[in-house]
């Protein structure tokens, strides 16, 4: 547009400038490659627990159950909250892993109306053989992860 009393021209709103991102194209290249990262290492997950005769999430529950803080055991509803699924798919899992005698279901002490899952020996086996190769395979990727990681700690601007 252009003012009256000067000639100078206005660009419309539509075209000012927007504001400058804060990340530099170095950031964002970290960043997808970080993430490039975290997507080979679920993958590799996803297969390995296919290769154990697992579903991703029946190991993800399961290994959920053998990580809990200071438990041995998880409520239906805790695992859903872990696993950010709902209460209805945990109980479908539970009823699968239970089946093939992963892990058993308890009456809560506290509250009956409860039930609480832990693994079995099979479970705990099953679990304990699955976390040795994931720990592994984080260990091989772990200077890549820290290299990109590194690169976040110091914003820089883009220039």
């Amino acid at each position: 547009m252009v003012d009256k009393h000067s000639e100078s021209v206005t660009p419309p709103k539509t075209a000012r400038r927007r504001k400058k991102s804060v990340l530099s194209k170095a950031n964002y290249e970290a960043l997808s490659n970080f993430r490039c990262e975290l997507r080979r290492f679920l993958a590799f997950s996803e297969t390995a627990a296919l290769a154990a005769g697992l579903t991703p999430q029946q190991h993800q529950m399961m290994l959920a159950i053998k990580g809990a803080p200071g438990k041995e055991s998880l409520s239906i509803g805790e695992i859903a909250d872990r696993l950010l699924v709902r209460h209805h798919t945990i109980v479908e899992l539970v009823d699968r892993l239970a089946d093939v005698g992963l892990v058993k279901r308890t009456p809560d002490p506290t509250d009956r109306r409860k039930i609480q899952v832990a693994l079995t020996r099979a479970g705990n086996a099953a679990i304990d053989q699955l976390s040795s190769i994931h720990v592994e395979e984080l260990k091989s990727i772990r200077p890549t992860l820290q290299m990109l990681l590194k690169q976040f700690e110091t914003r820089q601007r883009k220039g």
